[in-house]
């Protein structure tokens, strides 16, 4: 390993760290507008949405099989099944199309 390894190792923890304290300092006492208050409420879920949903649809060689597991998992969760049963009735259907 080289120095250069060091050197970006460096600026991502100053990197990570900034971005994580920064917001804290700037923002020293309590929101009290409503509408950002709900606005950074939901941030957390919009986040994640964009992350995961490409991501299941990329995650198979095929798009059919992808999409059957996305529709189980959502169905099931509509249900509120718990997260173990909707993995894996969302894995098993994913399983079985692509068999076909």
């Amino acid at each position: 390993m080289g120095n250069e390894f060091f050197i970006y190792l460096a600026v991502m923890a100053v990197s990570t760290y900034l971005v994580r304290t920064v917001p804290f300092t700037l923002v020293s006492r309590k929101i009290t507008n409503r509408f950002i208050r709900s606005f950074l409420t939901y941030v957390p879920y919009a986040v994640l949405s964009a992350m995961t949903v490409p991501a299941i649809f990329h995650s198979t060689g095929s798009l059919i099989s992808a999409t059957a597991g996305f529709v189980v998992a959502l169905v099931l969760s509509l249900f509120e099944r718990s997260l173990i049963t909707v993995a894996f009735f969302s894995c098993l259907a994913v399983f079985v199309v692509s068999l076909f």
